[in-house]
């Protein structure tokens, strides 16, 4: 029984290999019918005139797309988010949910309010690494059309003037 298991082993061991030098071969097989390799440019042949879609994972949306670090940079904005995710409302979304749903535990939530400095502040240094699309998306989410829009807002017009968005996006 254990010699089965061995030579069971051995045979999926050399199915991949297998697999591996056909997959190596083919690229190399297209490499050598003037398919293009991977040492030019990855961005030259994206025109300029090219619109990706909303939820674009192409490499140049997603070195280009705009991270909540790149807003926390625009203090007029900053205001408008704070003076519009703060108020707590009990029918209004506000920046305790949109922190909930990106995993920060109720302790959190709770210090949080407690603290001098803004809550909603807080909220978007902790997930500065995300980018405003996804902000945007939970604006969506939460029916938040006004934060939605100041944030378009500023996708569309001061961001490109930073000298970062040039591969235009839709957010």
């Amino acid at each position: 029984m254990c010699n089965t298991r061995f030579s069971e082993s051995l045979s999926t061991e050399t199915e991949g290999k297998d697999r591996e030098k056909t997959f190596t071969e083919v690229i190399q097989q297209g490499e050598e019918n003037g398919f293009p390799d991977s040492t030019g440019d990855p961005l030259s042949d994206i025109s300029k005139d090219t619109s990706c879609a909303e939820n674009c994972t192409c490499s140049s949306c997603l070195l280009l797309a705009p991270t909540i670090s790149d807003l926390l940079n625009d203090q007029d904005l900053l205001d408008v988010i704070r003076i519009k995710l703060d108020p707590c409302h009990p029918t209004v979304k506000n920046w305790r949910n949109f922190a909930s749903k990106w995993g920060m535990p109720y302790d959190e939530l709770c210090f949080l309010e407690q603290r001098p400095q803004s809550p909603t502040l807080e909220f978007l240094l902790r997930n500065s690494q995300r980018t405003v699309g996804q902000l945007m998306e939970l604006c969506r989410l939460y029916h938040r059309a006004d934060v939605e829009k100041v944030l378009r807002r500023w996708v569309d017009e001061e961001w490109p003037r930073r000298g970062r968005g040039e591969h235009p996006r839709n957010f």
